[in-house]
């Protein structure tokens, strides 16, 4: 195919077209990253440890969607806000009772709570600290994150996890937002990737238990709420980096030679 040796102004408005809608869909993703990235945070705090009156009081006054797409999603914001709409006096003392008796227990064997770290759901004998955690540190370190010293739990606790994800969220965001798609699709990769190999393969065990030993609806629906919305976002990665290698593909297919270098290589064969 022989390109063409000068181009029109109707050309130029074209390619400015063409540019202008190419970032209006990376303006777009990047606001989709943005709000994936507070909720990411919102269920990190929500695991780390029991709500004060503060965050109590943040979560009443905030709005929930009330439709996601995603039904059990959907029940858990509304299990939630349920709850506190009737928080009294008492609410967050009742809040760090059903914490401890949801993810800390009263023993010492492995079962007896939904205890928030993927080694204990990964490993034969529900131990903590083990394979899971090394995965996960190698990860993050690979990202320059490290551990901060006023974090006191393991590197695969649940709310590390969530955190790492919103952190990539973030950096997803900015790199689409300066028009660095490369860098873009690099971190949404990774999120894809650690939702696959990490958060999805255990998460919906520990949302099982927690249904089974919360005693409040409002950590009945943070386990709907987080088992919704981890599915539904790996689902969403799923589908948009798979757009994306089906455009490299196609526009592999249509530059200039592909066929006859395709041809070629039938013929070698």
């Amino acid at each position: 195919m022989t390109e063409a040796a000068f181009t029109t102004p109707a050309d130029a408005v074209d390619q400015a077209a063409s540019a202008a809608a190419d970032q209006a869909f990376l303006n777009e993703i990047a606001a989709m990253c943005a709000k994936r990235s507070g909720t990411y945070s919102m269920l990190s705090r929500l695991f780390a440890s029991e709500p004060d009156a503060a965050l109590v009081e943040d979560l009443h006054a905030g709005r929930f969607p009330s439709s996601t797409g995603c039904p059990d999603a959907d029940q858990g914001y509304r299990m939630i806000a349920t709850y506190l709409s009737g928080r009294w006096a008492g609410t967050v003392a009742d809040l760090a009772v059903d914490f401890s008796r949801t993810f800390v227990g009263n023993s010492a064997d492995a079962f007896s709570a939904a205890y928030p770290m993927e080694s204990v759901y990964t490993s034969e004998k529900r131990l903590r600290m083990q394979e899971a955690r090394d995965e996960v540190l190698a990860i993050y370190r690979s990202h320059k994150l490290d551990k901060a010293d006023a974090w006191a739990e393991s590197e695969d606790h649940l709310s590390a996890e969530l955190e790492f994800m919103q952190v990539l969220c973030d950096r997803a965001a900015a790199c689409l937002t300066s028009g660095d798609e490369d860098g873009a699709i690099a971190y949404l990769t990774t999120q894809r990737n650690f939702l696959e190999d990490h958060l999805v393969c255990w998460v919906p065990m520990l949302c099982q238990d927690m249904k089974r030993f919360a005693k409040t609806d409002f950590y009945r629906g943070l386990a709907f709420l987080t088992d919704g919305f981890l599915q539904t976002d790996f689902e969403f990665l799923s589908d948009l980096l798979s757009e994306d290698s089906d455009d490299e593909a196609s526009a592999a297919d249509a530059a200039p030679g592909a066929n006859a270098a395709a041809d070629d290589s039938t013929a070698a064969r």
